[in-house]
């Protein structure tokens, strides 16, 4: 079969490898779409140090069940149609057994220490199905709504500690698809007022704002955002600021902008060379500013993401810009580091 493997930072080879074999443990599926996002860029260009062998690439995954190992968990059966999630937590550790699984102490990932899903075929590990992380998909959802839907849970877990407000005045730094779905989740989900989304790219603020419709934009290469944000609110500020960009001024704006009682997400993350910001603490105690980090997702959370789209309460459909197919998949990378589609699928 076809498959995308990593070998080291900047040497990634679509090659023929041999075809999986599902253990008696494990169950064995045919990937239908494999999203990427901007970790796979990261990847390619740096490694991971998580990957420490020639790895396949590839954790937004969906597919159909092919064979399933005798003692494998779920009662899968061959022609299911499922969902991979992408972090593993362990189920066992301290924050696992306290329903923390985001943060678990001993997390694994596919397309990290397990082969991922830009290849024909993939096994889904015991560790996945342990915890749950093979979800089967509703039938009005296709898989590659589905395969999109692990940075939707990242997004709803996010969202889950902010103690969001029907009404609440919410700024999203980022027009990339992080920030598109949570505009959709913000909105569907939890009812907030105004949505002002933020980004430095003009071609892809445009693009992403006539897909999810927010009530302001704000080209910050260009304008000055939290003076804008203040006058847009009447100088009160922001109730909800997520900065899903890892871009270390937006998080020092966030604090700049948030409203009392204001609640902000630095759910992107920083680079690892310069992870540091200047935070006025003034504004966080006299404000009572609430800053919460932003890791991944659970099990639980692709569940929720299933079951919003199969009902229609958050669209994903219309945010997949780019289908391509697994020959084309270096391509797909680089479409998503010059941010030319919110959202590109694979489909081996």
């Amino acid at each position: 079969m076809k498959a995308l493997r990593f070998y080291a930072p900047g040497d990634v080879r679509l090659e023929d490898v041999p075809e999986p074999v599902c253990g008696a443990d494990e169950v064995k599926i045919k990937v239908k779409n494999c999203s990427t996002c901007g970790t796979d860029v990261k990847i390619f260009n740096n490694g991971h140090v998580n990957i420490t062998g020639v790895t396949v690439m590839g954790h937004e995954i969906a597919g159909e069940v092919v064979e399933v190992g005798e003692n494998a968990l779920g009662g899968f059966e061959v022609g299911d149609r499922v969902q991979v999630i992408a972090a593993v937590p362990c189920g066992e550790c301290h924050e696992c057994k306290k329903g923390w699984m985001e943060v678990c102490q001993n997390q694994t990932s596919i397309g990290y220490q397990y082969d991922g899903g830009f290849a024909e075929y993939m096994i889904v590990p015991m560790q996945v199905l342990k915890v749950d992380g093979l979800n089967r998909i509703p039938d009005n959802v296709g898989f590659d709504e589905a395969s999109a839907l692990e940075p939707f849970a990242c997004a709803i877990n996010a969202q889950e500690q902010l103690g969001i407000e029907e009404g609440d005045f919410t700024v999203v730094f980022g027009a990339g698809p992080i920030g598109c779905m949570h505009i959709r989740i913000a909105r569907g989900v939890h009812k907030v007022g105004p949505v002002v989304l933020v980004d430095i790219n003009a071609d892809r603020l445009a693009m992403s704002a006539e897909a999810v419709k927010p009530d302001h934009v704000v080209n910050s290469a260009e304008e000055d955002v939290v003076a804008k944000i203040m006058e847009l609110t009447g100088g009160r500020g922001a109730d909800v600021i997520i900065t899903a960009t890892p871009a270390n001024i937006t998080q020092e704006q966030a604090i700049s902008m948030a409203a009392r009682n204001g609640r902000i997400s630095f759910f992107g993350g920083l680079p690892k060379t310069d992870p540091f910001i200047k935070c006025d603490s003034n504004l966080v105690h006299y404000r009572q500013l609430h800053i919460h980090g932003a890791n991944g997702s659970a099990p639980r959370h692709h569940k929720a993401a299933l079951q919003y789209v199969s009902t229609g309460q958050i669209p994903v459909k219309d945010l997949i810009t780019k289908h391509l197919p697994l020959d084309d998949v270096l391509q797909a990378f680089d479409i998503v580091k010059k941010g030319e589609a919110i959202k590109v699928t694979v489909e081996p």
